[in-house]
């Protein structure tokens, strides 16, 4: 093995040891049952993989409880995506075993981060979603939303997934209309982030209220309002998208 890093995993959880480190080194691989290794995408600086487990040894390593918490811990922009990727690649391991076309057991490619058939040659990559997330301004106040996804009194912006054949411009029209019933203009792209529930990427916008009452949908959407720089309710951590455009939204006032 080449001098890396190590994520490692089993199922589709990642494991850490007792003091809740993710990252190993190839000395610490020996005792280990590793089935298959992948080396993950450059989003960082450093080399790193992603181990997958033939089994759980409980004396040395443990199930990661919340992936959230692990990433809310993460310092930097670095640390964060290198986590997020070895999530994705966890996630879509464990979800890809079998070709789509034929149903034939997948192998892994050679060359690319991939799994092809060898009966069809039918290519599966690591799968991600396309959302967008969008930060409504009013004057003074910004649009933000209560889910029923979400813990009692967590406010956030409004997000929802591209659907085939639209651009992310009218995919942010369609779910703030869809979500809040207001209309939106000056559409703007701000910053992208991979988010590994289960594998997201996130295209992050600013846009300007139109017209229109704010009417939650009652679903997905429980509560929404107008609120002040000065007024805020609880808002996501630090490492979220939806954060750092709230954060524009605060410096820009």
């Amino acid at each position: 093995m080449v001098d890396a890093s190590y994520f490692l995993a089993i199922g589709e959880s990642l494991v850490c040891d007792h003091n809740d480190r993710f990252l190993f080194s190839n000395a610490e691989l020996e005792s280990l049952n590793i089935d298959i290794c992948f080396d993950l995408p450059n989003v960082s600086e450093g080399f790193y993989c992603v181990a997958i487990l033939k089994n759980l040894d409980k004396s040395q390593l443990k199930r990661s409880a919340c992936l959230r918490e692990a990433l809310s811990k993460t310092e930097t922009e670095d640390e964060f995506a290198v986590l997020s990727a070895a999530a994705q690649v966890v996630t879509w391991h464990a979800s890809f075993k079998y070709c789509p076309r034929c149903a034939t057991e997948l192998m892994m490619d050679e060359m690319d981060l991939a799994k092809v058939c060898p009966s069809c040659g039918h290519h599966q990559y690591p799968r991600l979603s396309p959302c967008i997330i969008v930060l409504v301004r009013n004057g003074e106040k910004c649009l933000l939303a209560h889910s029923s996804k979400f813990k009692s009194g967590r406010y956030s912006t409004l997000a929802g997934f591209i659907e085939a054949g639209e651009s992310a411009e009218h995919a942010v029209e369609r779910e703030v209309m869809e979500e809040v019933g207001i209309k939106v203009k000056n559409i703007e792209y701000v910053c992208s982030q991979s988010w590994p529930f289960p594998h997201s990427f996130m295209l992050g916008f600013m846009a300007d209220y139109s017209e229109g009452e704010i009417t939650p949908d009652g679903e997905e959407i429980l509560s929404a309002d107008w609120f002040s720089v000065d007024d805020l309710p609880t808002i996501p951590p630090k490492f979220t998208i939806s954060r750092q455009l709230i954060d524009r939204f605060i410096k820009e006032r």
